[in-house]
């Protein structure tokens, strides 16, 4: 780690990494990122392959990733509007780590479901 940056404590109540970590890990902040993973995408592209995202949670999610530095948006100013979405460095590193989790998942979920407390 650099000199003099200051690193966070996820086990420290007060620490505003846990707030982060609620954004990215949340329900929807996982899928976005890993959508975006890809690339770009406009806000109607995110609905569309988030299955079962409300206009309103997806909303307010882009916003927060977007305050926490994760993705940029950038508006146009057409009819109708066209807003895209891109994920920044830090967002780009955060995806690749939320992908590698998704992809564990899915290639191991037959064996996970089968090892499920009943």
């Amino acid at each position: 780690m650099e000199k003099g940056k200051k690193r966070g404590n996820i086990l420290e109540a007060d620490c505003p990494s846990r707030q982060i970590l609620q954004h990215l890990t949340g329900r929807w902040g996982a899928l976005v990122l890993v959508t975006l993973h890809s690339g770009t995408k406009r806000f109607s592209e995110l609905r569309r392959e988030i299955n079962g995202v409300s206009e309103r949670m997806l909303t307010k999610t882009l916003q927060e990733l977007e305050e926490d530095g994760m993705l940029i948006r950038k508006s146009y100013n057409t009819v109708p509007p066209h807003v895209d979405y891109t994920l920044t460095e830090f967002g780009t590193q955060a995806s690749q780590k939320m992908f590698e989790l998704v992809d564990w998942i899915e290639t191991n979920l037959s064996d996970i479901l089968r090892n499920k407390k009943r």
